[in-house]
């Protein structure tokens, strides 16, 4: 089973509080075809919480506290579910900082999108598992 970003999928797990639900994506999860998961929930921060960007490697929240061990133990986590449910990819929101695939926000938020892979969809890529983003479908 391959997995998908919970916030896509309808679960309101998104910094604000509310969701990015894509019905596409929210239908095959009903159908059993994919899992939800929130790398930034499974690194344990809050929902709702402060809008985090990466800066040269790190991320930060708006109020310039530093949060990148978060992000990367959710991504850890994130990474044990997929190999745990078989998945070979991985559909997640695109330009956040854990999920963002090939678009980032610059770190400044100021939203200038640039170049770049979210932590989460970093470490699922070094590990064989394709990423697509909602952009894709």
């Amino acid at each position: 089973m391959d997995i998908v970003s919970a916030c896509l999928c309808g679960i309101n797990c998104k910094y604000d509080g509310n969701s990015n639900l894509n019905h596409e994506l929210q239908k095959r999860v009903i159908e059993g075809e994919l899992l939800p998961v929130c790398p930034e929930v499974l690194g344990g921060l809050p929902i709702p919480r402060t809008p985090c960007e990466i800066r040269n490697g790190k991320v930060f929240t708006k109020d310039g506290r530093e949060v990148t061990g978060q992000f990367w133990d959710g991504a850890y986590r994130t990474l044990e579910i997929a190999r745990a449910a078989g998945a070979k990819k991985a559909f997640l929101k695109q330009r956040s900082p854990s999920c963002g695939c090939g678009k980032v926000y610059d770190g400044t938020f100021s939203g200038e999108i640039i170049s770049g892979d979210g932590i989460t969809a970093a470490l699922l890529k070094q590990n064989g598992i394709t990423v697509l983003t909602e952009e894709d479908l």
